[in-house]
């Protein structure tokens, strides 16, 4: 058997690379619009979901967090405002370029600081099942009503 023949083995019994295109849209419990690509329904990932996450002139997200699970997003166009703390005290803004970290069980409530145009990121988690670690927090919501969001 060749080399070629052993790691062409390997690679069909332990999993293979793959080339994924997102998937059909979701709204999710956060009221934002996904486009699922890497995940544990997709290619069996065991510790990671990729996504792209669309947001509309204007859009927000109600507040919550991920237990347990890291998320890093990489801003690909548009402007998005987060507030962030234990009572959303914080604001930090992303634009087109930029990478944003958020540590697991940080509350937050992401928007778009655009009233004209889209803001789309890619959002990579350390959930595979993306869904399964948000936890609304409808109390904070009231904290930070849209009319307060600061826009771009």
């Amino acid at each position: 058997m060749s080399s070629d023949q052993k790691s062409s083995d390997a690679l069909s019994s332990e999993g293979t690379c793959r080339v994924v295109r997102p998937g059909s849209t979701i709204v999710g419990k956060q009221a934002l619009t996904y486009a699922p690509a890497v995940s544990a329904e997709s290619v069996g990932s065991q510790g990671l979901h990729m996504q792209l996450v669309t947001l509309p002139p204007g859009a927000r997200a109600k507040a919550h967090l991920h237990e347990a699970h890291e998320t890093a997003l990489h801003v690909l166009s548009g402007v998005a405002g987060t507030w962030y703390g234990p009572r959303l005290e914080h604001h930090l803004w992303s634009r087109a370029g930029d990478f944003v970290y958020i540590p697991a069980g940080v509350p937050h409530l992401p928007y778009n600081a655009s009233r004209t145009e889209t803001c789309t990121a890619v959002i990579a988690r350390t959930d595979p099942n993306e869904q399964e670690s948000v936890v609304l927090l409808p109390d904070l919501d009231g904290l930070r009503p849209p009319e307060g969001d600061v826009m771009a």
